[in-house]
């Protein structure tokens, strides 16, 4: 029994910090369960058949044909 007291105190510690201070508290939960999500969210995603989608495109495509040459403005 005396190897769960430090479990315990830690128990009753956090469960006073929610009820006192819960932001703090809730701030930190959040911030320890990220790092696990990056581990643990791909292979679900994976596994349930999600595809990542094609990367947008970054440039505009250049049409395939030869260019003209812009001659004065075109607004005439």
């Amino acid at each position: 029994m005396a190897a769960l007291s430090p479990f315990r105190q830690t128990y009753r510690y956090l469960q006073r910090q929610a009820h006192e201070q819960p932001v703090l508290f809730y701030s930190v939960v959040i911030g320890l369960i990220g790092p696990l999500m990056v581990v643990t969210i791909p292979p679900i995603r994976k596994s349930l058949g999600y595809k990542t989608p094609e990367p947008i495109p970054t440039t505009y495509p250049i049409p395939k044909r030869p260019r003209r040459p812009v001659q004065g403005y075109e607004d005439e």
